[in-house]
């Protein structure tokens, strides 16, 4: 499989994906226009100088999409741990690959947040005055922001609904987080809980889960839900700043145990603590003390309070099936070093695509293994092709192996990912030999493996859906669905791939999902 044709087709793919996601979105109109712009190049280049399609289509993509989105990504983590200082520096080389949709103006914004930060309120507000119309998002939220590091709650709440209009502010998560989080500073529970449930297809909007989750985390401090903090901050906040982490895990304590040592951890942590912003929310903390949700929420509230732990619950398990972060995976590790030794045998016995050295190392051939070469359908799951049928089937390894191998345990996921390789080898085999026709000479890669994971996540999906009533597990199932539909396009384009292979392999991991994961039975979490 050649490199250049599977960047070209991510180039379309994710240009394609990036025009009916923003083309509609005033905040990210320039996304659309860039991603449009880079399309039309690379559509052109295909039919006029399909030589310079790639590098010049891929290079465009990765300067003015992938670099851009990355790094971007890291400016909200940077802003979410109140790193005003850091987030500045970076966006201040980003915008001038990105200079639309008011990225151009963030440093000045950002930088009267570090003076904020400072205690320079006046001069901070002064800074901002240029932004601070209904017209202009970033303005709207530097000067909420403000209020909010000054711990100005009443005030926040009445300057939000004298200049921002509801239709406004549900267009704006992270104006709609410091609003949730000013009900909840001033008491409204019931007010934040509802608003939570209200607002939260608006706050999916973000293209950062930072606005739902930390909304989420609000509702679960001023009601005393101390485990559902920790575990939100763990699983769906972990760039989250750890000395905020303590702060809402001893507001939720406070709540829960009102004569608990909180209050006196919490001084002791405002005696620690340099940032103004995180000083003034402890002495607020301090000053008005959160009220009793045994009391102040009404029946309706409670019910949502519980759903929303109900759908947080789902989404630890369910939410999850592509991990880009590392995560506790040991026998994941394994094989991809497995996999990574077997090709560094390759390159020792001639190359990766020399056809005597896979012959030697194991690749399958129908012909030998009947001959009794059994050892074959093993050993050809760990071989691959060349750089580039390596390193994607590592990819697929490494975002689909932890999920599968967390919902399994260790030893029955490595027992399904083997069986699934060999059993699909074995079959391949066996239709090879029946069928009499041309075959490949050689048959090597994880992929069928690989592909027997996808089919273990559909059946833990499925199971999901139809038994837990798991919105989120619905929603990925299609996801999936498409993915898989999508794989067996591809596979049928590129005649290099086994599309026979990769079948099988899904309906191995179908078989063994079920084996696992029937009605009768539940995953090891």
């Amino acid at each position: 499989m050649d490199f250049n044709l599977i960047l070209l087709l991510t180039v379309v793919c994710s240009c394609l994906s990036f025009v009916v996601r923003t083309l509609f979105s005033p905040g990210n109109r320039g996304w659309a226009i860039v991603a449009t712009t880079i399309l039309a190049v690379t559509i052109a280049l295909i039919y006029f100088a399909p030589h310079w399609a790639t590098p010049v289509g891929g290079g465009l993509w990765v300067l003015f999409l992938l670099l851009p989105l990355l790094g971007f990504a890291q400016v909200s983590r940077l802003m979410i741990q109140e790193r005003y200082r850091a987030a500045r520096r970076l966006v201040t080389g980003l915008r001038w690959l990105h200079p639309t949709d008011g990225w151009f103006e963030q440093p000045q914004i950002l930088r009267a947040l570090e003076m904020g930060q400072r205690g320079q309120m006046s001069q901070a507000l002064q800074r901002l005055q240029p932004y601070e119309t209904t017209g202009h998002s970033m303005g709207r939220n530097a000067t909420a922001l403000l209020l909010l590091m000054e711990a100005r709650w009443p005030e926040l709440l009445r300057w939000l609904a004298m200049h921002v209009p509801e239709p406004v502010l549900r267009k704006d998560p992270q104006l709609l987080m410091y609003y949730l989080r000013a009900l909840g500073e001033v008491g409204d529970l019931n007010g934040l809980v509802r608003g939570l449930d209200r607002y939260t297809p608006d706050l999916k909007r973000s293209s950062s889960q930072a606005p739902l989750q930390l909304s989420r985390l609000f509702a679960l401090a001023f009601c005393g839900q101390v485990a559902a903090v920790d575990g939100l901050c763990q699983l769906s906040l972990t760039n989250y700043s750890p000395r905020l982490k303590r702060f809402w895990h001893l507001t939720a304590s406070w709540v829960a145990q009102p004569n608990s040592e909180s209050q006196e951890h919490l001084r002791v942590l405002q005696e620690q603590e340099r940032d103004r912003s995180l000083q003034r929310a402890i002495v607020w903390r301090l000053d008005h003390p959160p009220g009793n949700p045994q009391i102040i929420l009404s029946p309706r509230t409670k019910l949502l309070l519980e759903q929303l732990q109900t759908h947080i619950h789902q989404e630890a398990r369910y939410g999850r099936p592509l991990r880009l972060k590392p995560s506790r995976a040991d026998i994941t590790y394994g094989l991809l070093l497995l996999n990574g030794i077997f090709f560094a045998l390759e390159i020792h016995y001639g190359g990766s695509q020399s056809q005597a050295a896979l012959e030697q190392l194991g690749a399958l051939i129908p012909e030998a293994v009947r001959q009794g070469e059994w050892w074959r359908l093993l050993a050809a799951n760990f071989l691959h092709y060349g750089w580039t049928h390596l390193l994607t089937n590592l990819l697929g390894l490494y975002l689909l192996g932890p999920f599968v191998e967390a919902h399994l345990g260790r030893w029955r996921y490595l027992l399904t990912y083997l069986a699934t390789g060999i059993g699909t080898m074995g079959v391949f085999t066996i239709i090879a030999l029946a069928d009499n026709s041309p075959v490949p000479k050689q048959l090597v890669g994880a992929s069928a493996a690989i592909m027997g994971l996808l089919g273990v996540i559909m059946v833990i999906l499925w199971q999901g859906w139809r038994q837990s009533q798991s919105q989120i597990a619905a929603e990925h199932l299609r996801t999936f669905g498409m993915i898989i539909g999508l794989q067996f396009i591809f596979d049928l384009w590129i005649p290099e791939i086994s599309a026979l292979a990769h079948g099988l392999g899904l309906l191995w991991g179908l078989v063994w999902g079920m084996v696992w994961l029937g009605p009768s039975r539940r995953p090891v979490q």
